[in-house]
């Protein structure tokens, strides 16, 4: 597992499959909804979160949103902190390798995601 993946897990308390997954979903969804290049950008220079995407099968949140996210975070058995906890540490990881203004540009561009990290 990566570091990213490490990081996750102990922080959420869950398995490194689970943290995983739900890091993929994020970063999937990022991917989808994102408008801003800086979120291609991030991806490819946290080490790790393409193998995360991989985890998480891909996923299309089908124009969801942020409750499409939600609902598969939920699925992985997640509660509201641990969805917090993981957003959280994730972008404190992303921020260390890909760079702060990367990040925050990346965030701002998908719609309802700032109010979660």
């Amino acid at each position: 597992m990566s570091q990213l993946t490490d990081r996750v897990a102990n922080a959420a308390d869950i398995s490194p499959d689970a943290a995983s997954q739900a890091i993929g979903f994020i970063l999937a969804f990022m991917r989808e909804e994102g408008t801003d290049p800086a979120v291609g950008e991030m991806i490819d220079k946290t080490p790790g979160a393409t193998e995360s995407i991989a985890a998480a099968g891909d996923p299309s949140f089908d124009g969801g949103g942020i409750m499409a996210l939600g609902g598969k975070l939920m699925g992985l058995g997640l509660d509201m902190g641990q969805m917090r906890t993981i957003a959280v540490e994730m972008v404190a990881e992303a921020k260390a390798t890909a760079g702060e203004d990367t990040v925050n540009r990346a965030i701002a561009s998908v719609p309802g995601l700032a109010q979660f990290v």
